[in-house]
């Protein structure tokens, strides 16, 4: 049972490490910021990033995602990955990559499996190699190992470990672990933003290789990069038959600053524009959606209002609503429960979208 610092109330769904309760962080946010902000930097220091995005008045500008770093010599940016050494930027670079990767069976776990050509053979014959799922084939998943968000509730923090210490591949290694059974390429992590220049250099470099063959682009990201990158991204998955997944992790600010450190602003702007190139592609989906419901604080109004923000957008934009698992910093949360996620979908297809899902639905747990 939590107890929220502010008004005292006492909730299972309450995380005392967060130590306030969703209202409170709507309403007075700017009182509960500071507590929410040292737990934040408590789990920063434990792997060695830096607890704020450098802004060195003589730094070197980083540029690659909302934080615009300005990062000092010997130092690294927010992501912990980037780094100035003899006044020259490092990290992520196409020769560099800091990642891992496997290969995995079609159709897969991904966000966007109930929507895509693997999963479900769309875009047949262009973008799919069978009418259905696409078994017998693979995806070529590369996990990245920096992200500029700190999620308390990252399923994945281990990467943090790898941050400083992964093998590095080149763009050109990385393209060539695609063979003739991979029909597509998913970014994810971590998050792909910290090293886009990599995988935008590793996919220009698969695509010539496949010849024309099916191999589709896609990416699961915090959607935080800025224009350029977006563009090129977007560029890559609408002509490849592939799609950008997008993590949109709360509505309100500060619930989404209490969750990962960071602002939301841009990763809607993002959302926003590519939101306008869904029609030039409709099937298979360019853009998906998803939001993982944490219990307590990503709750109905918040799923509503992401709803009405992407139904605005485009109603036929695809959304996945994901169960949450106690992870990391926010180990003392229940799982999702099934009428919590029930509830939500239900206030998704009110606000007028047209393909919600939940997914990870092994992982619903009892009401609370």
């Amino acid at each position: 049972m939590g107890k929220c610092n502010s008004c005292d109330k006492s909730a299972k769904n309450i995380s005392n490490t967060i130590g306030f309760c969703a209202d409170c962080i709507r309403v007075r946010f700017d009182n509960v910021w500071p507590q929410i902000k040292a737990v934040h930097d408590r789990s920063r220091r434990a792997y060695g990033l830096p607890e704020n995005p450098p802004n060195a008045v003589d730094g070197v500008a980083c540029g690659l995602c909302v934080h615009d770093c300005k990062i000092p010599e010997n130092s690294v940016g927010f992501c912990g990955l980037r780094r100035v050494k003899n006044s020259r930027i490092s990290g992520g670079r196409p020769h560099e990559g800091n990642l891992s990767y496997y290969y995995d069976p079609l159709p897969t776990n991904c966000v966007g499996d109930f929507v895509c050509p693997g999963g479900t053979g769309c875009g047949y014959p262009e973008y799919a190699a069978t009418k259905g799922p696409e078994y017998g084939y693979k995806n070529l998943a590369v996990f990245y190992h920096a992200c500029g968000f700190n999620c308390l509730y990252c399923q994945n923090y281990h990467f943090k470990t790898k941050t400083f210490y992964a093998q590095k591949l080149t763009s050109k290694q990385l393209a060539h672990a695609v063979d003739q059974k991979t029909n597509c390429i998913c970014y994810f992590g971590g998050d792909p933003t910290p090293q886009i220049l990599h995988a935008v250099k590793t996919s220009k470099m698969a695509l010539k290789y496949a010849d024309h063959r099916i191999l589709r682009i896609c990416w699961e990201t915090n959607g935080s990069m800025q224009r350029p990158f977006l563009t090129m991204m977007a560029d890559l998955s609408l002509s490849s038959g592939g799609c950008i997944k997008f993590d949109l992790k709360a509505w309100d600010e500060g619930i989404h600053l209490a969750l990962c450190g960071v602002t939301n602003q841009k990763t809607l702007d993002n959302f926003r524009i590519l939101a306008r190139w869904t029609d030039q592609r409709p099937e298979p989906p360019f853009l998906i959606a998803s939001t993982l419901l944490v219990p307590g604080y990503v709750d109905e109004p918040e799923v509503e209002n992401i709803a009405a923000f992407i139904s605005s957008l485009n109603p036929e934009i695809p959304y996945s609503l994901l169960a949450f698992y106690p992870q990391f910093y926010l180990s003392d949360l229940p799982t999702t429960s099934k009428s919590h996620a029930l509830r939500c979908k239900a206030v998704a297809e009110k606000s007028g979208l047209k393909n919600v899902r939940i997914g990870n639905v092994h992982l619903l747990g009892k009401d609370y």
